[in-house]
């Protein structure tokens, strides 16, 4: 029943932050009486919200669930006397949670109220659904998803600008769909300028969960008039700028719905990457979707903080004047590279969409 709950926190991904994504399911004499998922915004959590499908079948149960049951008060009572209560007979759980108000400690009272509790199974996959929960508790970021969609030789526009279209609709779609697993999609000024994006969603159905938009900034050159200012209010834009930002644009943008956040500069002025980390993080996000373009894309990468990367490549080549996927690293060495493990390949209208995640 493992791989089933990892199916519903899956689901759950973009939806939940800042808590994890979770899935429950409630088993008894072989038969399946509830299943749960860690609902939008969080609440209720996974537990709860199969136990309400269980009702009076979850006494005797087993519970497979993908991260350990959280044993405080927040907003909500505690998962673990929730299912105390039920009397459910076993737990099993996929891994610890390490936040530090849970920390083995939800295992431990379900323990001391005789329930069964076994951990490990599914462990692997679980982390990997929470990645970037777990990378906020452990660094203080979420994790960061570079997603590049270019010709064979890494190029994201012609010498002329052009960018309309290089992948297939049917990646586009696909792009559309990691957009939708996303607490934010990231993108710089120079490609909010050049395309005038939304942003959004745009898969059917899944227009609900358009993620954060994050358009980084410096100087607040975002036009009052771009499509992500004009509907701030409706899908929230985030703007990360510096000081030397522009007080009266920020002003109007602010009026418009846009939330200016005021980040520390690198030397050359613009938004340092590793510090724009470390405040989306204290806000509570996991996952982030880098975008574009190259300029966005070079600094994260310099910072070690690509933990992801979704390329998708078509089929024709654009040549050494057009415009590159990833800006200058200032590399002198191999060594120095970035390195990333392919995790996946698959074939989207003529596209390959190759998968990869940051060596450790």
């Amino acid at each position: 029943m493992m791989p089933a709950a990892l199916a519903l926190a899956r689901r759950s991904l973009g939806r939940t932050w800042p808590n994890p994504a979770v899935g429950c399911v409630i088993v008894k004499d072989g038969r399946v009486v509830g299943r749960g998922r860690t609902r939008d915004g969080g609440r209720p959590h996974a537990e709860v919200d199969a136990l309400g499908q269980a009702g009076v079948a979850a006494r005797g149960a087993t519970v497979y669930v993908t991260l350990e049951p959280c044993s405080h008060f927040g907003k909500s009572p505690p998962c673990a006397d929730a299912l105390i209560r039920a009397g459910v007979a076993s737990v099993v759980s996929a891994m610890e949670d390490p936040n530090p108000v849970v920390n083995g400690q939800g295992h431990a009272r379900l323990r001391e109220a005789g329930i069964m509790v076994e951990v490990g199974d599914g462990a692997r996959e679980a982390a990997a659904i929470n990645a970037g929960f777990l990378l906020r508790l452990r660094a203080s970021r979420p994790l960061f998803h570079l997603k590049i969609a270019s010709s064979l030789d890494g190029r994201i526009a012609t010498a002329a600008g052009e960018s309309k279209w290089i992948t297939s609709e049917a990646a586009r779609m696909d792009g559309h769909r990691l957009r939708a697993t996303h607490d934010a999609i990231l993108v710089g000024i120079g490609t909010v300028a050049a395309d005038d994006p939304d942003l959004t969603c745009r898969l059917p159905g899944l227009g609900a969960r358009s993620p954060v938009r994050i358009v980084v900034d410096s100087r607040v050159r975002l036009s009052p008039a771009s499509k992500l200012a004009q509907t701030a209010k409706t899908n929230p834009v985030w703007l990360l700028c510096t000081d030397a930002a522009s007080a009266e644009t920020s002003a109007v943008l602010r009026d418009q719905g846009v939330e200016i956040i005021t980040v520390a500069a690198e030397g050359d002025g613009r938004v340092d990457a590793g510090a724009a980390a470390q405040v989306l993080g204290k806000r509570g996000l996991t996952r982030v979707l880098v975008e574009g373009g190259g300029t966005v894309a070079s600094a994260f990468l310099k910072a070690g903080l690509i933990d992801r990367v979704s390329h998708y490549r078509a089929g024709l080549l654009l040549g050494g004047d057009s415009r590159s996927a990833v800006g200058p690293l200032g590399l002198e060495r191999l060594d120095f590279a970035p390195r990333f493990s392919l995790a996946g390949v698959r074939t989207l209208g003529g596209d390959t969409l190759e998968s990869w995640a940051r060596e450790t």
